[in-house]
């Protein structure tokens, strides 16, 4: 009669027990709802590592197992290591810190499809977040019913790593991308996907966790494109040939320091001025450069950089640059660059999200790693000076870095990857549910274009009665981070490794 394959002999009762405690570990981490998915997440990762190697150790020193059993447990083991590294590649994080683990071999083949049904865009969506920098597209509708009218593939092509996303006018498609030790700005065909130009200049910035890249997307305005590069590299090129006009190198000239995830923000264009936000101290926080020779108009401000775009908005009867740095939230008179006023924020997380701008002079913030939202008030006391109070504070929604939008006294946004409706009046949740990722979204009209963290795009009712689902179609192959431009009927989404342009159907408006 043949031994058997595990004797009697082995001491079970250890492994049993480290098992048995990693369970009770891992419930106690994920059973409890908490305010920050990526304390769950890390935690997870660091008990399922030590869990394995306490089994490894029982299993090579003190189960009792013969010495056969494990030999071949030690090859196993080894083999599985090898295939693992030879066919699998860690590409980085999600926006929960888990790896995101992918074949090595996996590429992007470019496609392109003929017969396009018109000379360009509808609108032109020239900046980060559309025509008015808040992710709010009006006089718009789209047709819902993606089984009866799909999304249309004109084109995919794979692309350099980079977090920025598209401007478009007229037909040129604008992006950044990291080529090796070259930060460039590419200019695409919007409706074939075809390299118009392609501008380098010697930069990168990358880490493990952060990724590789420039963050910021291009601005267009008239026949320039305005750049700003991941390690603070502001760049004014032509339109039509993407040839430098001027650069600066904002960083050294403040002296300020690039950020533990770079230079994110876009640049603003506002009248003669082209404004970014290094973070320099003494004055240099936000600078205005001039937008035809790079020199520089004016600088304020003393706080270092978030991670946010500064924006154009109209508060207290008076037109302010808006702007989200470390630590707090600022107002800047346009013309001069003075700091009108600034609301403290949290110093120890990330600012990424746009705050957005309500009725009744009120402001609306919000960052994740479990912060939360305010809604500030701005007012103008008898001496002329501005004042920032808080109204209400709600831990119901932390975009971690997903822009939100504002839509008939409520706010839509994506709560650690979960999308929320915000009641504005006490910041309680109407209904959250959609479990969507860090990903970014577009309102258009009376729907949310989302663009998920897993590729995906979907349409969801903005509506605060109840989450409804229209459509969903596999835009992308793989995590995305960046933003979605609609360039309507354009739909341009791309992530780290590819690029994809989808027409999509839109509604007659009477």
């Amino acid at each position: 009669m043949p031994a058997p394959l595990y004797p009697k002999s082995i001491r079970w009762w250890p492994a049993i027990a480290v098992a048995a405690l990693m369970l009770i570990v891992l419930s106690v981490i994920w059973i409890p709802e908490r305010p920050n998915r990526q304390m769950q997440v890390m935690p997870t990762i660091l008990v399922c590592s030590i869990g394995s190697l306490l089994l490894c150790l029982w299993f090579f020193a003190f189960s009792r197992a013969s010495r056969k059993i494990r030999v071949r447990g030690l090859s196993i083991l080894i083999l599985l290591i090898i295939l693992t590294v030879s066919l699998f590649q860690i590409r980085g994080f999600t926006g929960d810190l888990a790896p995101k683990i992918e074949w090595r071999w996996s590429s992007v083949t470019a496609i392109s499809v003929a017969g396009q049904s018109s000379d360009g865009p509808d609108i032109d969506y020239p900046q980060f977040l559309g025509p008015h920098r808040n992710a709010i597209l009006d006089k718009i509708k789209l047709e819902s019913d993606w089984d009866q009218n799909p999304p249309k593939l004109l084109w995919r092509v794979p692309v350099g790593e980079a977090y920025s996303a598209f401007a478009v006018v007229g037909r040129s498609a604008i992006t950044q991308e990291q080529k090796g030790e070259d930060e460039t700005v590419a200019c695409y065909d919007l409706l074939t996907g075809k390299e118009k130009w392609r501008h380098s200049a010697r930069a990168r910035y990358g880490t493990a966790i952060a990724g590789i890249g420039p963050r910021a997307t291009p601005t267009i305005s008239g026949d320039r494109v305005y750049s700003f590069g991941a390690t603070g590299i502001l760049t004014c090129l032509d339109l039509e040939t993407g040839r430098e006009i001027w650069s600066r190198d904002t960083v050294k000239e403040t002296d300020a320091r690039v950020k533990e995830w770079g230079i994110s923000g876009s640049p603003l264009v506002l009248d003669d001025k082209v404004i970014v936000s290094p973070g320099g101290q003494n004055e240099q926080s936000l600078m205005a450069y001039h937008r035809e020779t790079g020199d520089i108009i004016w600088g304020d401000g003393h706080a270092r950089a978030g991670h946010s775009s500064p924006s154009l908005v109209s508060i207290a009867g008076m037109d302010q640059i808006l702007i989200f740095n470390r630590g707090q939230v600022a107002g800047h008179d346009p013309i001069s660059g003075k700091l009108l006023w600034e609301y403290p924020w949290n110093e120890m997380t990330q600012h990424v999200a746009q705050p957005i701008p309500l009725p009744d002079d009120r402001i609306f913030v919000s960052t994740g790693y479990g912060i939360g939202s305010e809604l500030i008030q701005i007012a103008k006391n008898s001496r002329d000076e501005f004042t920032a109070e808080r109204i209400w504070k709600s831990p119901r929604l932390k975009a971690k870095f997903a822009n939100m939008v504002y839509k008939d006294g409520y706010i839509y946004g994506l709560d650690d990857g979960v999308l929320v409706c915000l009641d504005l009046v006490d910041g309680q949740r109407k209904w959250k549910r959609g479990r969507y990722g860090h990903g970014q979204l577009i309102l258009v009209d009376d729907l949310l274009l989302i663009q998920t963290e897993s590729g995906d795009v979907v349409l969801v009712d903005a509506s605060p009665d109840e989450h409804n689902e229209r459509a969903r179609f596999p835009a992308l192959g793989s995590h995305t981070w960046n933003a979605p431009t609609f360039a309507a009927p354009y739909l341009l989404v791309r992530n780290d490794r590819e690029a994809a342009c989808y027409e999509l159907a839109l509604k007659k408006i009477n």
